[in-house]
């Protein structure tokens, strides 16, 4: 199942993703570096790739799905998929020691699978004590002490790192799909198909968001890729991290002078509001 995805997002639209990466090879990138990203030149053309390919076939073809199949196909389809990713959160559960959580999450597959018509519906949502978690390999090597890596751009499946990467290829193994619920090729890849078009309808909003919002959408979605990632890592609780006090990436010394000018505008500032006022001068009385 991984050779077959990895043939479909690399090797299909190989010819294409070449061009855009020969003519970016050597080009330069806007702004100072930025220490995560030493792929960068490669990271934006994939980026324009997968923007191009998003805009003019993906995107159209999940508004199609959204506003033409019928929301109880879509809720299905949804819960499905949903229930599988279930098995890969209890799987990552075990793995980094939540043994709470890995109940509840056993309890989840047990009762969707079995009430829920093998998953087709969500017979959890209304049980608070059985929650929808998000865990999966990547979360796990981070737990583990692996640090992220650097940043990169997968074909048409978009932010990632070195880290985030080499966990996909574990859920992949992980994944219930990947061990022949479904023998037949044409029927994994419409299941993976499906998979997609579905995640991809549910994200419509978030992505024009981007677009409108960002000056620069690569920067925005590189950023808010590791807060991201790094916010699942630490649960929600994640420590002081540098780049957060280090938007552009300076080196030390440009870092000192601007913190030395950030501390000498602040202390005018309050010298200026601990400062009388200048008394107003008094009018003479008109005769």
């Amino acid at each position: 199942m991984l050779t077959r995805i990895l043939k479909f997002t690399g090797y299909r639209w190989l010819p294409v993703a070449g061009v855009l990466l020969l003519g970016s090879g050597c080009a330069s990138v806007p702004g100072p570096p930025d220490k995560r990203d030493p792929f960068e030149s490669y990271n934006r053309a994939m980026y324009d790739f997968n923007t191009a390919a998003d805009k003019a076939v993906i995107r159209p073809v999940a508004v199609g799905y959204r506003d033409y199949t019928p929301d109880l196909f879509q809720d299905a389809v949804r819960n499905f998929f949903s229930n599988l990713n279930d098995f890969v959160v209890f799987v990552n559960d075990l793995l980094q020691f939540k043994l709470i959580q890995a109940m509840q999450d056993s309890s989840r597959i047990a009762y969707n699978t079995t009430f829920g018509v093998f998953g087709l519906i969500n017979f959890t949502a209304y049980m608070d004590d059985l929650p929808k978690h998000n865990e999966d390999f990547g979360q796990t090597l981070g737990v583990w002490g692996f640090e992220p890596g650097p940043y990169l751009v997968i074909p048409l499946l978009g932010p990632s790192s070195t880290r985030g990467a080499a966990g996909l290829v574990g859920d992949l193994y992980i994944n219930p799909l990947t061990h022949g619920i479904l023998q037949d090729d044409y029927q994994q890849w419409g299941a993976v198909a499906l998979a997609f078009i579905s995640l991809r309808a549910d994200l419509l909003g978030a992505t024009d968001v981007v677009d409108q919002a960002a000056i620069d959408p690569y920067v925005f979605t590189r950023d808010a890729y590791f807060q991201y990632r790094r916010n699942l890592v630490y649960d929600g609780n994640p420590p002081p991290d540098e780049n957060e006090f280090n938007e552009f990436n300076l080196d030390s010394e440009q870092d000192a002078d601007l913190q030395l000018q950030l501390k000498l505008e602040d202390e005018r500032a309050q010298k200026k509001q601990a400062a009388p006022a200048a008394p107003e001068p008094v009018k003479p009385d008109s005769p």
